[in-house]
């Protein structure tokens, strides 16, 4: 199904312009990307509404998108390890999390620790997208970690269990992805800024 659709998208795109054959594989990656993101957002949003937690989900969604636009992270090479990495961050573990009623304090070293985390290895990178600007990186990373310790605040200091936990969620994710334990169980590389130099 996905080939055909791709097909149809990319036969439409270039009825009427004649593309150069790297447009074409531009187009394709392009498109393919967004076909994932839409095919795998549905099955998310599908399961979070059977489980009850749609509204939770889309918070945590917008949370943790915001955090990962700066701090970046690694990306599954198949679509199949990037949807059962999405079902495990964006579903199970908030049903997890929400349900267990964590202390405040458990909630502050799991900050400390993300905190840590995002000083030493955020913004990471990909091989396709390595970071090789370094001024750049040092911005992304202290922009990351800003974000991170306003989430961990909030997350600290409102009474409302449910978004408390939706805020440190969003931080405990982005440090699990910028980990380079995640990129090793993904069989990435890491600090490809470096493979570059």
């Amino acid at each position: 199904m996905k080939q055909a659709v791709l097909t149809k998208s990319l036969n439409f795109i270039t009825k009427y312009k004649n593309y150069s054959e790297e447009d074409i594989n531009k187009l394709k990656y392009g498109l393919e990307g967004i076909y994932l993101t839409i095919t795998k957002m549905i099955i998310i949003v599908l399961l979070s509404i059977i489980f009850g937690i749609f509204r939770e989900v889309i918070i945590l969604l917008f949370l943790f998108n915001i955090i990962r636009y700066f701090g970046f992270g690694v990306h599954a090479r198949k679509s199949s390890e990037c949807l059962i990495f999405s079902i495990l961050c964006f579903i199970i573990m908030p049903i997890i999390f929400l349900n267990s009623k964590l202390d405040k304090e458990v909630i502050l070293v799991a900050g400390i620790i993300c905190t840590v985390l995002l000083l030493f290895f955020a913004p990471a990178d990909t091989k396709k997208r390595p970071l090789t600007n370094f001024k750049k990186k040092l911005i992304r990373k202290l922009i990351t970690i800003l974000i991170g310790g306003i989430y961990i605040y909030l997350s600290l200091s409102i009474d409302n269990y449910t978004y408390s936990i939706l805020f440190i969620l969003s931080v405990v994710i982005e440090a699990i992805i910028v980990s380079p334990i995640t990129y090793k169980i993904l069989g990435q590389s890491y600090n490809n800024s470096k493979i570059v130099d």
